[in-house]
């Protein structure tokens, strides 16, 4: 994609399926943009990421629960709603509702190529 052409984020959602659609949008050094669709997707029993990286989420349409290690209750991110999630923080996703569409900022001096980039969650394994 060229960093000029006019993206609409929340045309073109999949209608479904077992894995979660995950589309670069920039690729820089130290910085990588997803646009990620859920489709009622979550991690599975006992899986946390844990990013080198920063990672800013915004949630765009639908809704989620993300959940850090470290909190005894998720959170329940709806569209509108964002949050900065530190480097080795560890959080799973709960929760999403079909559809949901993420914007995903990742940043850091590891970022900036499609080899960084985490498989998408299955519904139904929970990984891809």
């Amino acid at each position: 994609m060229d960093p000029a052409d006019i993206v609409h984020l929340l045309s073109d959602l999949p209608s479904g399926g077992a894995d979660e659609v995950v589309s670069l949008l920039l690729s820089a050094p130290g910085l990588r943009v997803d646009r990620i669709v859920s489709t009622g997707q979550a991690s599975p029993p006992g899986f946390h990421y844990d990013q080198p990286h920063a990672e800013w989420v915004a949630v765009l349409a639908g809704s989620a629960d993300l959940r850090f290690a470290d909190e005894t209750e998720p959170r329940r991110l709806i569209a509108g709603d964002a949050i900065l999630i530190a480097p080795h923080r560890r959080h799973r996703v709960e929760r999403t509702e079909s559809p949901t569409v993420w914007l995903a900022i990742h940043f850091g001096a590891d970022v900036g190529g499609p080899e960084d980039r985490p498989e998408p969650l299955s519904q139904q394994t929970g990984r891809g």
